[in-house]
């Protein structure tokens, strides 16, 4: 049987163009994440999932790419590539990488043959209309107001091409068998070289039929599970990572354990944040409600935020302007009528406690953590920048001149850095966190080997427990052997608790958070702090870290 590895693996989310330039061209680059791997190791990171880093147009963040199979030059070599990879896996660290295989570029070499010759067998490798039919509701564009429709003209083809994303990015028809084995060759190249999986981009959007009234088709073939097969054939134990952000009802289709054997938890996330605004608990008993169960070989990717938007039409009107009122007061901090174009840090505005909180909340939920770079610091957003580039801005080193990033002028940066304000990098970097035992970056090491230890979140047993108070979430994960029973107060008052104890559950010391009152006849009572948070289990070695 397959390890499933995935099932405890802490997820860092790295875009290479904005980590580390070790050139100086104002350009990340892979000899710059390799310099800086001893970072990443010692924050206790399993896998880095890498986004896109392979030639494109330069429009959205790398998703417009002209070339599946090669690494765009300004990232440096092959060779650079490859070194990457096997200096991660001496340090125990798997790396995955996006799959976009959804669209191409419309500067790619296929999209250009498709519309310049009728005749050429790459123009059934997109979707063409002459008259396009109605768009089904619900399968409109991605981009409100970016985009209004999901079919544009190109005047040399004299036809209408279809993309579900941006006008630039034409979808590739996975109906034609010649684009499934082409996506067959990519999957198989990149495996050649030691990746553990893929991030598959799009993922509920590639078997979508454009040309049928319902944007569905029984008929179409099942790309994932061809994706799949193809994958764990070639290894066995190897990760995809599905973007599926659908309704709870549609959610169980990708998750059988043929199709993903890991997918990114949208739902939770909306109810996530939804409780972090309203400082109240429901919203996560619904959210962990609502979730359909893994497969055996599944697992839940955890988040708060991400590199794109921070996608909420989960919830209701209501409770997405209750997220708006509190997270995001200014319009500039909205995007697509729907999201949020911020950091979870300036979110919480700046608050050490509560972004603690907010942290260990996220790590002690069923599933596996996923956090993007910069996270660990506590980076801010840059509000200044068009659309999601808002979120990735440069790593922050140190308080030298762009935040460590590159010894470029300010000006030939990729991106400015965040140079001022209370998370500009004078104020947060890694280089002044690493020696402070009380700073964000020693609580998210503590906390990302703390759920090493604790294998039994990644088993999904949760359950929930009534505390005598809305603002505090309890759950038990069962285990004769390690029982673990975590606290949250995501109300800014103390509260006081008073729960009973899961039979059987023994005596729990503190693992971390701060020292816990000892339980008496089955009962826990205690008064918890503003965004106080406790771990109480087993201890273990690395155990016993206060915030």
């Amino acid at each position: 049987m397959p390890e499933h590895w995935w099932k405890d693996a802490i997820i860092y989310a790295v875009d290479v163009e904005r980590y580390c330039d070790s050139d100086g061209d104002g350009i990340g680059d892979f000899k710059g994440l390799t310099s800086q791997l001893h970072h990443i190791a010692e924050l206790g990171v399993t896998c880095i999932w890498l986004l896109p880093f392979f030639p494109s147009a330069d429009r959205d963040n790398g998703y417009s790419i002209t070339d599946c199979i090669r690494v765009d030059s300004r990232f440096g070599l092959f060779e650079d590539f490859l070194e990457f990879v096997h200096k991660a896996g001496e340090r125990g660290i798997r790396v995955i990488i996006d799959l976009v295989v959804h669209h191409t570029s419309n500067q790619h070499p296929w999209f250009q043959a498709a519309r310049h010759n009728e005749a050429s067998r790459y123009r059934d490798y997109y979707v063409w209309a002459h008259h396009p039919p109605p768009t089904p509701p619900g399968k409109g564009t991605i981009f409100p107001g970016e985009e209004e429709t999901v079919w544009t003209y190109d005047e040399v083809a004299r036809a209408y091409y279809h993309h579900r994303f941006y006008h630039f990015e034409p979808s590739l028809n996975h109906a034609n068998p010649e684009v499934r084995a082409e996506i067959e060759r990519v999957l198989d190249y990149w495996m050649s070289f030691g990746i553990a999986g893929f991030r598959i981009d799009a993922a509920s959007h590639i078997e979508e039929n454009p040309m049928s009234s319902s944007g569905e088709d029984e008929d179409s073939p099942d790309v994932l599970r061809e994706i799949f097969k193809r994958a764990t054939s070639y290894k066995a134990d190897a990760m995809l990572l599905g973007e599926v952000d659908e309704s709870p009802g549609k959610l169980e289709e990708f998750f059988d354990g043929t199709r993903l054997n890991m997918m990114f938890n949208f739902l939770l996330d909306n109810y996530l944040i939804l409780a972090l605004a309203e400082e109240k608990c429901d919203p996560v008993h619904r959210g962990l409600a609502m979730l359909p169960t893994p497969p055996v070989n599944g697992q839940w990717a955890n988040f708060l935020r991400n590199l794109d938007e921070a996608d909420l039409e989960r919830l209701t009107p209501q409770e997405l302007e209750t997220v708006f009122r509190v997270f995001a007061p200014d319009e500039d901090m909205r995007i697509y009528g729907r999201g949020l174009r911020r950091r979870l840090a300036p979110m919480l505005g700046g608050d050490m406690q509560r972004i603690k909180m907010a942290w260990s909340l996220l790590f002690s939920m069923p599933g596996a953590p996923m956090f993007v770079y910069g996270d660990e610091i506590g980076m801010g957003e840059d509000l200044s920048q068009p659309g999601r580039d808002s979120v990735r801005s440069p790593m922050q080193w140190s308080a030298e001149a762009n935040g460590g990033f590159s010894r470029a002028p300010a000006g030939k940066l990729m991106q400015p850095a965040i140079d001022d304000g209370p998370f500009g990098f004078k104020k947060v970097n890694v280089e002044e966190q690493r020696s402070r035992p009380d700073s964000l970056l020693s609580f998210m090491t503590e906390l990302a080997f703390l759920r090493r230890a604790h294998t039994q979140i990644g088993s999904g047993f949760c359950s929930t427990l009534e505390t005598g108070s809305d603002q505090v979430l309890a759950h038990h994960y069962k285990s004769e052997a390690t029982p673990l029973l975590l606290l949250h107060n995501l109300g800014s008052k103390a509260a006081e608790i008073d729960l009973s104890v899961p039979a059987g559950t023994g005596d729990l010391a503190p693992l971390f958070g701060g020292e816990t009152p000892l339980m008496k006849e089955g009962r826990l009572k205690m008064r918890l702090e503003p965004y106080g948070l406790r771990w109480l289990g087993v201890p273990s070695t690395r155990s016993g870290a206060q915030t």
